[in-house]
């Protein structure tokens, strides 16, 4: 007679046997099923996707694992969905797999795998394969997923940071800051009334709304680690040339200045994990901003600058009082760990 399972991960989870068949069967084919995962196969069959192709990979280690908003499973799939979208890829298919360590709960586990089912039915995705490792108690910290993903490229993909040219206009597709700043807060202890929440999103839809509207972005990406900041900072340095954005133009939650200004970080730096961040030719601008308006997420979307020639930074600031900021990429991650 086949034991009861245990309520924790045991090493015996990573050894193939059993006990892995167990752990993959009632905890993730249960809540991803579809033909090709269901299989089990070494690799997954997979119709002809009937065009060019773009290819993702990604790794998450964030902490705390669980925060308002989502969680590790969640922000997995949201990730690996909108690097493709961003790289102007339809997002079709993914793959995960999962590092855990000894003693992690199940039921933990499992509400991982249920949020990434529901991620990856809101994206329109399917996990087609993924594998799982056991570390022993004190060599992992709960669990890290690594995916990757694949994408049917667009006929007019965005050509990149060599395109963009002056006078082209930044927009941002809703508040920044919010996934950073719950991952701070979490760690911190701050936010007891529950008013921040991450952004975690699919950006997908936010994307076909742009090209819907016959806008064709020079350069789109997500704002993750590094924020809008680093974004445009690293943008302005392969273009050879300075956005110029003004403070009153960026859209950022009360709540996430609260947190910002409690502990000395600047919200131009912090992560979204479902937002845009597109820089399109100046006609363009009005109908890139109603677009994204149109459609749910993009409901705060502002153009928040220009590009302009090259200055001494690749990104420029003009402050509410009329001065003049300069920002570049860190040298340094000052929130480690944020997805």
């Amino acid at each position: 007679m086949t034991p009861e399972p245990p309520d924790r991960v045991l090493l015996g989870h990573g050894s193939g046997g059993r006990l892995t068949d167990r752990l993959v069967r009632e905890v993730f084919l249960g809540r991803l099923s579809n033909p090709a995962l269901d299989a089990l196969s070494d690799a997954a069959h997979l119709p002809d996707p009937a065009g060019p192709l773009a290819f993702t990979t990604d790794a998450f280690v964030v902490s705390p694992l669980f925060f308002p908003g989502g969680d590790i499973g969640s922000l997995c799939v949201n990730g690996t969905v909108n690097d493709l979208a961003v790289a102007g890829a339809v997002p079709l298919h993914l793959s995960a797999a999962f590092i855990l360590e000894e003693g992690f709960p199940l039921a933990d586990l499992r509400r991982i795998a249920d949020s990434m089912a529901a991620a990856a039915a809101a994206a329109g995705v399917e996990v087609v394969c993924g594998d799982t490792k056991v570390v022993e108690r004190g060599h992992g910290d709960g669990v890290f997923v690594t995916t990757a993903g694949i994408g049917r490229l667009r006929a007019e993909p965005p050509p990149g940071a060599r395109s963009i040219r002056p006078g082209d206009a930044v927009i941002v597709s809703g508040p920044l800051g919010d996934h950073g700043a719950v991952i701070l807060a979490a760690r911190m202890g701050l936010d007891a009334a529950g008013s921040l929440r991450s952004d975690g999103a699919p950006v997908a839809g936010l994307v076909d709304a742009l090209y819907a509207a016959g806008v064709r972005p020079r350069f789109l990406r997500d704002p993750t680690r590094g924020g809008l900041a680093t974004v445009l900072a690293e943008a302005g340095r392969e273009a050879a040339l300075t956005a110029e954005v003004r403070e009153d133009r960026i859209p950022v939650r009360d709540s996430v200045r609260a947190v910002c200004s409690l502990l000395g970080v600047d919200p131009l730096y912090l992560a979204c994990e479902g937002r845009i961040v597109a820089i399109v030719p100046p006609e363009q601008e009005g109908d890139a901003v109603r677009a994204l308006r149109g459609v749910p997420g993009g409901e705060g979307a502002a153009a928040v600058g220009t590009v302009v020639p090259l200055r001494v930074a690749p990104v420029s600031l003009v402050t509410l009082y009329g001065g003049r900021r300069a920002y570049d990429t860190l040298a340094a991650d000052p929130l480690p760990r944020i997805c």
